[in-house]
């Protein structure tokens, strides 16, 4: 009984593995990009369970942390480029016998070629120089890296204070970077949106089968090995001596610190780790759907994930993830609308709303969430006869 939620997890794990091998329905490219979508929001679920869950940090700017490593990479995609020659008219420097170009920020504008500095060059050079993009992967780390910055930063900040400042903080901190996104219209074109390279922009072959720049199945691939990558790397923190401290932190801060426990150190890092993994998921995400505009920080999108980890189970981050799966695909469902004694019901909209008297529900009859008891159960099944048998071979064993 102990092992079945290891054999369903390992079964669960190669079904998703599989899928994109053995579905075929007419719908297929439809079905990958929901499963996609879960799987990124299955990554913001269970990296904010480990935060509030794990180690009792209520916060409300993960969507933020997510949207800087979307915005980090989208930048550095947009305005950095190599070059064979030099433009003579953009920012650049000397890069190991090319050039490394920073395209001047011009915003929207319906002039671009004749306001962006490299388009001029290139017009100017025809097909005389070779222009790369930089990597997309460098995009993505470089996107990663500075949501773990600035989570950092936010921790040393404001993690010395008590998890109600804490939220207030992220929900203002979150609101702050809305508003800068929005309002940069010339570095990040704001409202407009900015446009980014494909995963794979040129396609990609893999065991002999060529796959296009739209192709659903590297980024499926890629956001189910970053999901499966985070839940490892939680999991392995949770059982070491890290996630010990990080549980003792949840249940009684002033108790740990009297016991010696670093407690803001502990704190800081588990916001940077988990705000790191937000900040890689948003990056991977946004050269996935290839265009990212401030609206992705909604509070209904913060409030969205908050929801799927209370449902799947806050104190378990892999209930938490698997408890996004379910409801990214479920909310889909719902989409489709039906008559009731000749009314039109409009599921776009109602579906939300069974969403929350589900939560509700949870929040009233399963505080734990739907699937962190399941995993319980069977966990702990058979422990109670287990310390019995060992007291009872004690006493034994005395007598």
């Amino acid at each position: 009984m102990k092992q079945v939620p290891n054999i369903a997890g390992l079964l669960l794990v190669a079904f998703f593995a599989a899928f994109p091998l053995v579905y075929t329905g007419a719908n297929y490219d439809y079905v990958m990009h929901v499963l996609i979508t879960g799987f990124f929001y299955a990554i913001l679920a269970s990296s904010w369970s480990m935060l509030a869950g794990y180690a009792g940090q209520f916060s409300f700017g993960h969507m933020a942390f997510m949207g800087i490593g979307a915005y980090g990479t989208a930048l550095f995609c947009h305005y950095f480029y190599i070059t064979e020659a030099p433009t003579g008219i953009c920012t650049e420097f000397g890069f190991f016998g090319n050039w490394l170009v920073i395209k001047n920020a011009i915003g929207v504008t319906s002039t671009t070629l004749t306001q962006d500095c490299l388009q001029q060059a290139i017009a100017g050079w025809g097909d005389t120089v070779r222009v790369w993009r930089m990597p997309v992967l460098l995009g993505i780390v470089l996107g990663t890296l500075a949501g773990g910055f600035a989570g950092l930063l936010v921790g040393l900040l404001v993690l010395r204070l008590r998890a109600a400042y804490l939220a207030l903080f992220t929900l203002g901190f979150s609101e702050i970077i809305k508003a800068i996104i929005s309002a940069e219209i010339d570095i990040t074109r704001g409202q407009a949106g900015m446009v980014l390279p494909a995963l794979f922009e040129n396609g990609v072959t893999v065991f002999g089968t060529e796959y296009s720049a739209t192709d659903k199945v590297p980024p499926y691939y890629i956001m189910f090995a970053l999901l499966l990558a985070c839940l490892a790397l939680l999991t392995w923190l949770s059982r070491s001596r890290f996630g010990l401290f990080v549980r003792a932190l949840r249940e009684d801060a002033d108790a740990a610190a009297a016991l010696g426990v670093n407690t803001t150190r502990y704190k800081v890092i588990v916001f940077t780790i988990t705000t790191a993994m937000a900040a890689a998921a948003g990056a991977v995400q946004a050269h996935y759907v290839q265009i990212i505009t401030p609206n992705m920080l909604f509070l209904l999108q913060m409030s969205l994930v908050v929801a799927m980890a209370v449902i799947g189970g806050v104190e378990n981050f892999v209930a938490a993830a698997i408890g996004a799966i379910f409801l990214q695909i479920m909310l889909e469902l719902l989409r489709t609308s039906f008559s009731i004694g000749g009314i039109e019901v409009d599921m776009t909209v109602w579906r939300l709303v069974f969403f929350g008297v589900l939560l509700m529900l949870v929040l009233r009859f399963a505080r734990n969430g739907l699937i962190a008891p399941l995993i319980e159960y069977f966990g702990r099944a058979g422990v109670a006869e287990e310390t019995i048998a060992k007291r009872k071979a004690g006493q034994e064993a005395q007598s």
